[in-house]
C-alpha cells in the first residue's frame, strides 16, 4: 500500500496506520491522528480543486479574467501551460493549508494581452468625379451625434457588460479574503479490543469529541483583505481602460460613416454640376459650335459618377451596419440611421504637448491601473511576510469517556485542552516573499515602460495633428481654389472656342484628384484629433455640432 499512488488506497493506508497508532498511544494520539488525517484529506481536496480549475480555466463559462493581466499580480510574465500547479509553494505546510483554504484554493489568472485595435477606414470609391458641396451639411437635427453614440456604447455594449463582471468578481474576492477559518469537529474511539476485555485481560475503550479552532496570530486575514481591495481597485482601472479602447474603436466606425456620407455628398454635387455642364454642351452642339462627340464625353462622365454614387451608397450602408453593431442600435436596413457630424474638425481645444503629457499622466486609466498595481504588489509583499507563521490550532475536548464495564468499575468522563503549531525552522515563506518582491520590481519596470510608451503616443499624435492640419489648410486655401480656377478657366475657353472638351476633361480630372485629397486630409485630421482623446484618456476634441461639457476623467 505504500507504493500505491491511488487516492483511496493512500488514504486507506494512512487511516490504518493512524488506527494502529491509536491502539498504542491512547486518546492523545487519537486526537493528533484525527487532526492529521483531516488535514491530509483537506490538502488533497484543495489540490484536486486546483487541477479541475486549471483544466477548465479558459472554457465557456469559466472563471478566467476577461481583462488583461492585473498589474502587480505575482504571476510570471512567461506563464507555464495550463494545468501546471503554480501555487504548490504557498501551502506546503498542512497547518497553513488548513488555516488558509482561500489562498490554497486560489488560482493564478492567465495573462491576456488585448490585440491592438485596427484603424482601417471604410473603403471609399476611388474613381468617379467629385465636387465639394456648396454648403456644409452636418445632418438632421435629431441625428446620432458622436457624444450620444459614446453614451449608447458604454450603456449597451455587451463586450463592456461582460468585462464589468470582473469588478463583481473582485467584490467576491474581497468578501472571500475577509472570511475566517472554520472550526473542525471530530469524534474518536480508541482502545477498542479484538474480542472483549476481562479482569484477566484488563483494558477500557475510550471515547472523545474534540473541537479544533485555528487562530490567526499575526493578522494575515487583515492583510489579505488589503491585498484584495487593492486588486479590486486595479480591476476598476482596467475596466475604465477597456471603455477607453471601446470608444477608440467607436471613433473609427463613426468616422467611417461620416466619410461614406460625405463621399456620397461629393458625388451628388459632382453629378449636379455635370448635368448643368451637359445642358450647356448640348446647347453648343445644337448650335454646331461643338461636335456631338463632346456630348458623348460628358455622358461618359455622368455614367462614371452614377457608378461612383452606387459604390458610395453601398459603403455608407456597410459603415452604418458596423456603427449599429458597435453602439447596439437597430439595423439600418430597418430604421434610418443618420448621424449628425461635420467633416471639419475643431482642433483649437488641443493644448500644447507638455499639457497633454500632464493630462495623460492624470487621466490614462491604464497608467492608473499600473499605479494601483504597484500598491497591490506592495500589499502582496506584506502579506507574504505575514504568512511566515501559520495559524495556531487550539484543540478542546469538552467530553471524553472511558468505559470500565469490563473491570466492574464505574465509567469515567473527562475533558482536555491542547494546542498545535508549526515550528518554522525550515520554511518561513522565504520563496514567496522573494517572489512578491520580484513582482513588485517587475511592476515598477512595467510602469516605466508604459509611461515611455504613452509619451511616445502623445508626441506622435501631436505630430499627426499638426501635419494633418497643415495639409488640410493648404488644400483648402491654396490647392483647391487653384484647381477650381483652372477648371473654370478651361470651361470658359471651351465655350469661347479657344479649347476643346479634352482640355476641359483633363482639368476636371486634375480638380477631382485635388478634391479627393482634400476630403482625405479632412478625414486624416479628424482621426488624428480624436486620437488625442484616446491617448490622454479625456475628451478634448468634439464635433462642432456637439455641446462641450466640462472635461472629465472618463474618456
Amino acid at each position: 500500500m505504500c507504493h500505491d499512488v491511488g487516492g483511496r488506497k493512500l488514504l486507506y493506508g494512512v487511516a490504518v496506520g493512524a488506527w494502529i497508532a491509536s491502539c498504542l498511544m491512547g486518546s492523545t494520539a487519537v486526537a493528533q491522528k484525527q487532526l492529521a488525517d483531516d488535514l491530509i484529506v483537506l490538502n488533497a481536496g484543495q489540490r484536486a480543486i486546483q487541477r479541475e480549475r486549471a483544466a477548465a480555466e479558459r472554457g465557456p463559462g469559466s472563471d478566467y479574467n476577461r481583462l488583461s493581466a492585473p498589474p502587480g499580480e505575482p504571476v510570471a510574465s512567461f506563464a507555464p501551460p495550463l494545468g501546471d500547479d503554480r501555487t504548490f509553494a504557498r501551502n506546503r505546510d498542512a497547518l497553513a493549508a488548513a488555516a488558509n483554504p482561500i489562498a490554497a484554493a486560489s488560482q493564478p489568472r492567465v495573462e491576456t494581452i488585448p490585440a491592438p485595435l485596427p484603424n482601417v477606414p471604410t473603403e471609399l470609391p476611388a474613381g468617379g468625379p467629385l465636387e465639394v458641396p456648396a454648403y456644409d451639411d452636418p445632418g438632421p437635427q435629431d441625428g446620432l451625434t458622436l457624444e450620444f453614440a459614446i453614451v449608447l456604447t458604454i450603456e449597451r455594449s455587451r463586450s463592456l457588460r461582460s468585462r464589468f463582471q470582473e469588478i463583481r468578481k473582485a467584490d467576491a474576492d474581497v468578501l472571500t479574503a475577509g472570511l475566517r477559518g472554520n472550526p473542525y469537529i471530530f469524534g474518536s474511539v480508541d482502545s477498542v479490543p479484538y474480542g472483549s476485555y476481562s479482569p484477566q485481560r484488563p483494558g477500557e475503550p475510550g471515547y472523545a469529541l474534540t473541537v479544533i479552532q485555528p487562530f490567526d496570530i499575526n493578522n494575515k486575514r487583515g492583510f489579505r483583505m488589503i491585498a484584495a481591495e487593492r486588486a479590486k481597485n486595479v480591476t476598476h482601472a482596467q475596466y475604465q481602460d477597456a471603455v477607453r479602447l471601446e470608444i477608440e474603436a467607436l471613433h473609427a466606425v463613426y468616422t467611417d460613416v461620416l466619410a461614406a456620407r460625405e463621399t456620397l455628398r461629393y458625388v451628388d454635387a459632382s453629378i449636379a454640376g455635370l448635368r448643368e455642364l451637359r445642358t450647356t454642351v448640348e446647347r453648343l452642339v445644337i448650335g454646331q459650335e461643338l461636335s456631338s462627340i463632346e456630348l458623348d464625353r460628358i455622358d461618359l462622365q455622368i455614367e462614371a459618377a452614377d457608378i461612383a454614387r452606387a459604390e458610395a451608397q453601398v459603403a455608407l450602408t456597410r459603415a452604418k451596419r458596423k456603427l449599429a453593431l458597435a453602439a447596439v442600435l437597430p439595423n439600418p436596413d430597418e430604421v434610418s440611421l443618420d448621424i449628425r457630424a461635420t467633416l471639419h474638425t475643431d482642433t483649437a481645444a488641443i493644448p500644447a504637448t507638455d499639457e497633454l503629457l500632464q493630462l495623460a499622466r492624470q487621466n490614462r486609466p491604464d497608467l492608473r491601473a499600473y499605479t494601483l498595481g504597484l500598491q497591490r504588489a506592495s500589499a502582496e509583499v506584506q502579506l507574504a511576510v505575514k504568512e511566515r507563521y501559520p495559524d495556531v490550532f487550539v484543540l478542546y475536548t469538552p467530553w471524553g469517556a472511558v468505559d470500565n464495564t469490563a473491570l466492574g468499575a464505574q465509567n469515567a468522563t473527562s475533558w482536555g485542552v491542547s494546542g498545535m503549531a508549526s515550528v518554522p525552522l525550515f520554511n518561513r515563506n522565504q520563496g514567496n516573499i522573494r517572489r512578491a518582491e520580484v513582482s513588485r520590481s517587475q511592476a515598477e519596470v512595467e510602469f516605466e515602460q508604459l509611461w515611455r510608451h504613452i509619451e511616445t503616443e502623445v508626441h506622435q499624435v501631436v505630430a499627426d495633428v499638426d501635419v494633418a492640419r497643415q495639409r488640410a489648410d493648404r488644400f483648402q486655401t491654396k490647392l483647391l481654389p487653384r484647381a477650381r480656377r483652372i477648371r473654370d478657366l478651361t470651361l470658359t475657353q471651351v465655350r469661347g472656342g479657344q479649347a476643346d472638351m479634352l482640355a476641359y476633361l483633363q482639368s476636371q480630372r486634375e480638380y477631382v484628384d485635388v478634391v479627393r485629397q482634400y476630403r482625405d486630409s479632412l478625414l486624416d485630421l479628424r482621426r488624428a484629433a480624436l486620437r488625442v482623446n484616446t491617448v490622454t484618456g479625456i475628451r478634448l476634441v468634439y464635433d462642432p455640432v456637439e455641446n462641450r461639457p466640462a472635461p472629465s476623467a472618463t474618456p
